[in-house]
């Protein structure tokens, strides 16, 4: 009788964790993607329909802190900054509240983006940019709450928040030039410290002109101030040893070597270590040939 309710209870168990009914959401969830300018802009949120009711000043208050949309926070991702008048939104993600009003809105760009719905505590330094959100009364109604942009230009767009036979607009300007002529001036400034590095790195690897490569390595770390980092010395003894001068790789090495136990990268220390006894073999003629390669290198 027991083996028979406790298969009873099993079999009811697995039908009802099989038998879970999907119904639609009655706030689907949405996302709108912009790019403004070289400036890449996402909105995640849930729209709520109007259902023939009276929206703002009675379902949605006036006055009073709204989620701007339904269900989780609505969130705005940005991956530069945006320029709301005086107010400057840094590169993440942001939740959007909104205050409504028969006027302009109060628009809130808040750090915390896990609350379901508005803060239970509303905390002002989380607040990242607080704008105003200008209003205009449509003749025709948005049955369905909707984000998104207009007026794009390649400096700026309006956020656009509509529902009912309201919108609300948030004008806003990016970067775009002084984004464009700082990728000009990379450019035409030529190659940097690091192309430099990789340029030597690539034909150390592939056994090419190593005359080449010592050239661009020593480039690279003229660039970077004339010191060089643990990791570019490191490529430098491998290009000398490879040209057969063990004397200033030796040299080269033990740069590295002091680069690295100030930054406590032991394994370029051993590594450092271990070239600059074989290397010095090959300085002392105790060996004739080649010493070899790395089976793995850094």
């Amino acid at each position: 009788m027991m083996k028979n309710v406790l298969f009873a209870l099993s079999c009811s168990a697995v039908m009802s964790a099989s038998a879970q009914i999907e119904t639609p959401q009655p706030s689907p969830a949405a996302e709108v993607k912009q790019t403004v300018g070289l400036t890449e802009i996402s909105v995640a949120y849930s729209r709520p329909s109007k259902k023939k009711r009276d929206i703002f000043g009675s379902l949605v208050p006036f006055n009073e802190m709204w989620r701007t949309g339904a269900n989780k926070n609505t969130m705005i991702t940005t991956d530069k900054i945006l320029i709301f008048g005086a107010d400057t939104l840094q590169p993440g993600t942001y939740a959007i509240f909104t205050k409504p009003s028969p006027g302009a809105w109060e628009v809130y760009f808040y750090t915390d983006t896990e609350n379901w719905g508005t803060p239970e505590n509303w905390d002002d330094e989380k607040v990242a940019a607080k704008v105003a959100g200008l209003t205009y009364a449509m003749n025709d109604v948005t049955e369905t709450f909707t984000i998104g942009f207009e007026n794009l230009t390649s400096k700026g767009a309006d956020l656009t928040l509509a529902w009912d036979k309201t919108k609300v607009s948030v004008p806003f300007k990016v970067n775009t030039e002084a984004q464009v002529t700082a990728a000009i001036d990379q450019v035409m400034s030529g190659p940097t410290a690091g192309d430099y590095y990789r340029a030597a790195n690539y034909y150390l690897e592939e056994k090419k002109d190593m005359n080449q490569a010592l050239t661009w390595v020593n480039k690279s770390i003229e660039m970077d101030g004339g010191e060089g980092k643990f990791w570019v010395l490191r490529r430098k003894a491998l290009i000398q040893a490879e040209l057969g001068d063990y004397k200033a790789a030796i040299e080269t090495a033990k740069k590295s070597k002091e680069g690295a136990e100030k930054a406590g990268y032991d394994n370029y220390i051993k590594m450092n270590e271990e070239s600059i006894a074989e290397w010095s073999k090959m300085v002392k003629g105790t060996s004739g040939s080649k010493p070899q390669r790395e089976k793995a290198r850094m």
